[in-house]
Order: C-alpha cells, then sequence, then structure tokens
C-alpha cells in the first residue's frame, strides 16, 4: 500500500481482503485476480496458476515490484525493464516449515502435497534468478533466502503508518493482534490469562483457530474476542492498551510490535525472529524465551505493571520511528535505483502482491 501510494502504480493482487485493503486503491489501477476459494489448498492452486497466466501482460511493464511469494509466477524470462522482488519469506510450507505442513495432512493427502512442492518449488526458484534486485524484508528473511534458495539480497524493512498508531491513554488490558493460527501461538496467552482472571485479554484477529480458542476461553470472562478490526477501531484499541502480547514462531519481520511501538505500547514478545531486530529488551517491552512457557507469559504480564508500561512509552514510539514510511521510501529508492532518488509520481511502476493480508498465507 505504501508503495501504491507513493509511485504511480497499477496493483494486482491475488484477491482483495475489505479488512485489508478496505477502498484504500483506485478501482481503475487494482487487477484483481479472484483467486479467492474457502478451501485453502484449491485457494493456493488457483494463485499459482492465475499469477502465471498474467506473466506476459506484466513483462509489458517498464518496471515490475513482486511482493510476497507467489506473484514471482507472473516473471518472464522474455521483458525488458527492471523486476524487482521484495520477499517477505520464502515459501515456509516448501522450505523450514515443509515437515510441518505435511504432518498437518492425513496419509492420503500428503502425495498431493509433495507434488505441489515439487512443481511449485522449481518455478519459484528460477523466478526469483530473474530477479534485477531481491530486497528482504528483515535480516531474519535474508538469512532464509540465503540457506534455502542461495540468493543474496538487501533488506529494507516495512514501514508503519505512524500517523495512523498514537498513544491514546492507557486503559487496564492487554492485546493480541496476532493471526489466530498454531505457528502465532495465541493459545498459551490465552491459557496465561485463563489463570490470571484479574487481568483481561483482547483478542483482535481472526484465523482458523477462532472457535477452539473460542472454547478455550469459554468460561474466562477476562478474555474478549473482537473478530479482526481496521482502521480507526483498530487504532484505538492499541492506542489505549496497557501493551500488547506478540509471540508467533519465529516470525519473518512482524509488522504488529512495531506498531503496538508507535502507538507508545510495549511488548511482550519472543527472542527469535523478526522481533530480535525490531524489539529491545527492557526499553520497548521484554523477551520470552523461544521455549518459553504459560509460567513465563505469566511472569511477563505480571511484571508489566501499568507504571512499567508507560515509562516505555517514549522508548517505544522512537524504536518505531525507524520503521517509518518515510525510511521504508528512501530506502527502497536507494535499493533500486542507486543513482536517483525514487519517483513519487508519473513512474511506470507496476506494484504486484500475492497478499491479501499483512501476514503470509500458507496452505
Amino acid at each position: 500500500m505504501t508503495l501504491y501510494g507513493a509511485f504511480d502504480a497499477d496493483v494486482c493482487v491475488g484477491f482483495v481482503s475489505q479488512h485489508v485493503f478496505g477502498d484504500a486503491i483506485d478501482p481503475g489501477r487494482l487487477i484483481d485476480l479472484r483467486a479467492h476459494s474457502r478451501f485453502p489448498p484449491l485457494e493456493l492452486i488457483h494463485l499459482l496458476a492465475r499469477f502465471q497466466r498474467i506473466a506476459g501482460s506484466v513483462a509489458r511493464y517498464p518496471n515490475r515490484i513482486y511482493s510476497g511469494s507467489y506473484s514471482v509466477l507472473a516473471s518472464s524470462p522474455d521483458h525488458s525493464g527492471r523486476s524487482i522482488y521484495y520477499c517477505h519469506t520464502p515459501p515456509r510450507f516448501l522450505y523450514d516449515l515443509e515437515h510441518y505442513y505435511l504432518s498437518r495432512l492425513s496419509p492420503l493427502q500428503r502425495p498431493l502435497l509433495r507434488a505441489l512442492q515439487a512443481w511449485f518449488k522449481s518455478r519459484y526458484e528460477a523466478s526469483i534468478s530473474r530477479m534485477d534486485v531481491v530486497l528482504a524484508n528483515s535480516r531474519n528473511v535474508q538469512h532464509r533466502l540465503k540457506h534455502y534458495v542461495d540468493v543474496e539480497s538487501t533488506v529494507v524493512y516495512p514501514p508503519v503508518d505512524l500517523s495512523r498508531f498514537r498513544w491514546s491513554g492507557q486503559d487496564d488490558y492487554f492485546v493480541s493482534t496476532a493471526r489466530l493460527e498454531p505457528l502465532k501461538r495465541v493459545a498459551p496467552i490465552i491459557e496465561a490469562f485463563r489463570q490470571m482472571p484479574d487481568q483481561t485479554l483482547v483478542v483482535a484477529s481472526g484465523g482458523g483457530q477462532l472457535k477452539a480458542l473460542r472454547r478455550l476461553a469459554a468460561n474466562a470472562s477476562n478474555i474478549h474476542f473482537t473478530g479482526w478490526l481496521a482502521g480507526d477501531e483498530l487504532s484505538r484499541l492499541i492506542g489505549s492498551c496497557r501493551a500488547s502480547i506478540y509471540l508467533a514462531q519465529d516470525e519473518d519481520f512482524g509488522i504488529s510490535p512495531v506498531e503496538s511501538m508507535a502507538a507508545g505500547k510495549p511488548v511482550i514478545g519472543v527472542a527469535e525472529g523478526g522481533l530480535l531486530e525490531t524489539l529491545v529488551p527492557d526499553e520497548t517491552g521484554h523477551l520470552l524465551p523461544p521455549s518459553f512457557t504459560v509460567e513465563d507469559i505469566r511472569g511477563a504480564v505480571r511484571s508489566m505493571t501499568a507504571a512499567k508500561a508507560k515509562a516505555l512509552r517514549a522508548s517505544c514510539e522512537t524504536r518505531a520511528a525507524l520503521f517509518s514510511r518515510e525510511a521504508f521510501l528512501s530506502a527502497m529508492g536507494s535499493t533500486i535505483s542507486p543513482a536517483s532518488p525514487p519517483q513519487t509520481k508519473n513512474s511506470p511502476e507496476f506494484g504486484i502482491t500475492d497478499r491479501p493480508s499483512k501476514d503470509q498465507k500458507h496452505p
């Protein structure tokens, strides 16, 4: 969205998610491939096929920015101009989390995923090899690209809208905005708050575990689910909390903790993945060990008193400023065109993303 706003770009997406895009993109500049499906494996197949199908059309743009994992299939070996890949992570179901995704399938389903993995992996790696510039959204993702795909990249951190997330007071609740999926590890957060009825948790997201997590919290009057929030609702919720909690496993980058810090709110996070690059222990919150327990979460919540959280406000806001829109555009511009500053209007850029939400989707 930031690139769309800065460059005079057309934007191609796999499908539109209203809770992310809303009406922010001019319909005349939006190319919607309409690959959404209620059946995740079918959705993935639709995404891959439709991005591959438009490669010829995309090649006619003088400059192309590919964002996400699936959009690179829209690249063509026969093109002029420049191709830039902004990688949020190599597809984890192909590499570091391959066995995790296979373990979630029945024995009858696994051969189908293995076939899809083999088909996609060769095309993904061939597509990356055609890129003129490869960018990574964190050092964590940069390491994955080198380790799994043997591709060098430059780190450009994604931006946070600092004007949207601001301190608006301090109410007596903690907030979780992570998508409700196993790798986001929201279940142990809920279990910790079940054991602390005097502490309040607001879960402001949705996902595949929503029903199961609601059942887990069924008898806990101190745990509240709002579903996905956007715009002013989300900004107010974060801006008024005591602190946020984000414990995703080996997160690519993790934009939610930076949004929290932008609002002057400290983060209870985990010492792995992208959070090691954004959070500063004791200055912007607390980092639990990667093998944390429910008791660790309880201890961190207990220690994050209202007074301590308020005392960290200034350092949180200062840290978040490093991930501003201006910093992102400056880094993106100097990386893509080192000899000249980025054009901000009438530039023939073509932004392309396969991600309907801010968290990378996987099968």
